[in-house]
């Protein structure tokens, strides 16, 4: 779909897919120069939708993994008749990626510990930056993120895509039109059996094993390590980000503080034992993960409302984000696919969500449902990446920035934090300074709002 067709359409100009971003627009700039940094299987996916664009020129990979690159440059020949340039000469070769190529905007999509430093390094260069999602290392580390942006006259976007769910959106705008009430307590998490994820065998690119670390593939290369040496919510951001936009975080409302508390350990160390590729003797069914099987936050927010966040990746289940969305006049359960409304449902019995999600289906999805079909995560890729690009064209403060970022990253240390402690409460920083007090919350809103 061409720009200026996408823009009217959508019917708010310069904001791409109906969002109402603040703009720099002496900056505006018509096709953009792409650089990426990690071209892992998360990298690979933002590739292939910038490959379909005609805005985005792919100027430089960065990326120390010969097979990643391999892999990337294949999928890239498929579509450009030339290659990009590559910086694959150990872990910090993307710095020389920064300093030569002329690039508008750059993709970070590594693992988690170096989120941060390769931000850092983006946006002091001037360089629009979107940030795939983790939890936080250190509290430090978020305050690091949001000064850099502060200092910058570029943006960070957070690239948080289940914001863009269909499902989400539609309760979005339920909440939004008082479907519920006046919200007051909500729920949500990250709870997906990801044993197959964080062990292989070396060769299986999914899985297929007990290894991890330097005998992994892909996410066990590293996802694994943080098991074994941490004990929080280590992965917030995709429960919280939908969570935020409903309850209005750094926008008339802020998180105040949390308390953490994790279950015993027992999911990793059972599935190397009953393993075909590993067993009581195999040297990883000696180690002791410290990663309680089960995180469960409570967090308590400015304005009155309470927020439980689960984390559960290491024991048998299927996948659930598992929201809660309750007010004064009803609520949405995720995990039952169920809507409950006051003097609208039958009197103590759930509706099924469908007719909701139909009426309330968010003005984006019934416009572009075609236009985002394919693209990963169930479409959702499709909106955060057009989103992003759209926003980078003119220097927009996006929907999530360096705050939203660091206050949703901020949940991993505080959470270790709060465990750690026998779950004694830890303060939230205002990474906002104030400025949650009088910032509005834009997302999602277009014409018809």
């Amino acid at each position: 779909m061409k720009r200026r067709e996408f823009i009217e359409k959508a019917g708010v100009i310069g904001t791409g897919i109906g969002l109402a971003p603040k703009m720099a627009l002496n900056s505006s700039k018509s096709v953009l120069n792409v650089g990426f940094i990690g071209c892992g299987l998360r990298g690979q996916g933002h590739i292939s939708l910038v490959l379909q664009r005609d805005d985005c020129r792919i100027v430089s990979l960065a990326d120390p993994d010969p097979i990643m690159m391999e892999r990337t440059q294949k999928l890239i020949s498929t579509k450009l008749d030339y290659i990009p340039k590559t910086y694959s000469s150990g872990e910090r070769d993307y710095i020389k990626m920064l300093d030569r190529e002329d690039l508008d905007l750059v993709i970070i999509a590594t693992p988690w510990r170096w989120h941060t430093e390769m931000a850092v390094a983006c946006l002091e260069r001037s360089i629009y930056t979107g940030l795939e999602v983790s939890g936080g290392i250190s509290i430090d580390e978020c305050w690091q993120t949001v000064r850099a942006e502060q200092a910058s006259d570029k943006h960070l976007y957070f690239l948080e895509n289940v914001c863009f769910r269909r499902d989400v959106m539609a309760v979005l705008n339920m909440v939004r039109q008082g479907l519920f009430g006046e919200l007051m307590h909500l729920e949500c998490g990250y709870q997906h059996d990801l044993r197959n994820v964080k062990f292989n065998n070396g060769k299986q690119p999914y899985g297929g094993g007990v290894e991890f670390g330097e005998n992994g593939f892909s996410e066990a290369r590293w996802r694994t390590v943080h098991s074994v040496n941490r004990n929080g919510d280590l992965y917030p951001t995709h429960g919280i980000g939908p969570v935020a936009q409903y309850i209005n975080i750094n926008k008339g409302n802020r998180f105040l503080y949390l308390t953490s508390v994790a279950s015993k350990s027992r999911g990793l160390h059972n599935y190397i034992l009953d393993h075909e590729k590993g067993g009581p003797d195999h040297p990883n069914a000696q180690i002791e993960f410290k990663l309680g099987d089960k995180i469960t936050t409570m967090i308590t927010c400015a304005n009155g409302e309470t927020v439980v966040l689960h984390h559960d990746t290491n024991l048998p289940r299927p996948y659930s984000l598992g929201f809660r969305v309750q007010g004064t006049r009803g609520l949405w359960m995720d995990v039952n696919k169920s809507v409950y409304v006051e003097g609208r449902s039958d009197s103590h019995r759930w509706e099924s969500q469908a007719a909701y999600m139909e009426e309330y289906d968010h003005m984006l999805w019934r416009r572009y449902e075609d236009s985002a079909k394919g693209a990963g995560h169930g479409g959702m890729d499709y909106f955060l990446l057009n989103s992003l690009i759209e926003h980078a064209k003119i220097n927009a403060r996006p929907p999530f920035d360096a705050i939203d970022a660091a206050t949703w990253k901020a949940i991993t240390p505080l959470s270790e934090a709060s465990v750690a402690s026998e779950g004694s409460p830890q303060e939230f920083p205002d990474f906002s300074e104030g400025q949650w007090k009088s910032s509005k919350n834009d997302f999602a809103y277009g014409s018809e709002y």
